[in-house]
């Protein structure tokens, strides 16, 4: 496990705190029948920006705490634990991308009102229906934009679009040439096409030709992060049901075959979490950060759809009743499984990374 500073301590136990007691999985059942297209409570989401977590990797002097990726991962970590639904993982994303290629009007306008939950951010990049950067078509010219972008996370509502296009990211306000149209996941979050027409955009100039990739390595990290939470929590809950189900006059975890497919679980949680908080070191440190992102989400593919399978089967049939929480885990799992690149597309990244 990392090590952890006295006040990353306390960030991650309030952030703990707060979700068990504030924003448990019950708190999504109620979002969920509410029929908001946001798909998240915006009061919760106030909270969050009260509490500082809106602004974690921001600089302090764009009203931020700069208190690094790693803060930040612990604080998405937990929220994943309770399946917590808000834009705080997308707007992070967002106002990474400004921070690495924005000019300094850019970030004097954006990033204090994404620090401070006044706005929220979305990434859109996606065309089709797998992830694929190099298949990206929307256009710029003068100032305009131009394409299609498929299943963009926390669209509804957004304040922001960090919009990838053939020659860089711009950032598009909702408003003229802009549309969107819901897509429902079996997450139930906020996904949406969008349709960009003629829209008004600025480029973000600085950062390089590779910084969508940078953005993007960012992006993995942290929902890694969030699938860690949702890992452990998968974990937690299934071994707690295997110590109180009593299936032939016999508690199911004195069963030595089911001890063992634990154990082995367990094995692979700490490699996810080993992986995942690597990741988040890599960002704070600036350096190795692709090849770790890389592993970091691949990884977290990799175990949470095992952890998650076999919490569904562990729990018998009624794990996917819509009464049992850990259902929810798997249907979210398989879409930030494919978010920002599958466990295949990963492989092949990590080897062109190392290849000499």
């Amino acid at each position: 496990m990392a090590l952890l500073n006295e006040e990353q301590e306390m960030l991650r136990n309030m952030a703990r705190d707060w979700a068990i007691n504030e924003s448990p999985v019950s708190a999504w059942r109620k979002v969920r029948a509410s029929g908001d297209p946001r798909a998240y409570d915006g009061a919760a989401y106030a909270t969050m920006a009260q509490m500082g977590w809106t602004g974690i990797v921001i600089p302090e002097e764009h009203g931020g705490s700069d208190f690094g990726w790693l803060s930040a991962g612990l604080v998405v970590e937990e929220l994943g634990k309770t399946l917590t639904a808000s834009p705080l993982v997308a707007s992070t994303v967002a106002a990474s991308a400004i921070m690495l290629g924005g000019t300094d009007a850019q970030k004097a306008r954006w990033l204090p009102r994404l620090a401070s939950g006044e706005a929220t951010g979305a990434f859109a990049i996606d065309e089709g229906p797998r992830h694929d950067p190099a298949g990206i078509t929307a256009r710029a010219e003068g100032g305009r934009l131009t394409g299609t972008k498929h299943f963009v996370h926390e669209a509804h509502g957004a304040s922001l679009f960090v919009v990838a296009a053939t020659d860089g990211l711009y950032l598009v306000e909702p408003g003229e040439g802009v549309s969107l149209s819901a897509r429902t996941l079996v997450d139930e979050r906020s996904h949406a096409e969008m349709q960009f027409a003629n829209a008004p955009a600025e480029k973000l100039e600085a950062g390089g030709a590779d910084l969508l990739d940078q953005v993007l390595d960012r992006a993995r990290v942290l929902i890694a992060a969030e699938m860690l939470g949702m890992a452990q929590q998968v974990f937690d809950m299934t071994l707690a049901y295997l110590k109180q189900r009593v299936q032939f006059n016999q508690v199911l975890a004195t069963f030595q075959a089911l001890q063992h497919r634990m154990a082995d679980l367990y094995g692979d949680l700490t490699m996810m979490r080993s992986a995942v908080e690597g990741g988040l070191v890599a960002l704070d440190a600036g350096a190795g950060i692709p090849a770790a992102a890389t592993l970091a989400k691949a990884e977290a593919n990799r175990v949470l759809r095992l952890i998650t399978n076999e919490g569904i089967q562990l729990h018998g049939g009624i794990g996917m009743t819509d009464e049992y929480d850990v259902g929810f885990y798997l249907k979210r799992a398989r879409v930030l499984e494919q978010s920002y690149g599958s466990r295949a597309f990963l492989t092949e990244r990590h080897a062109a990374l190392h290849r000499y």
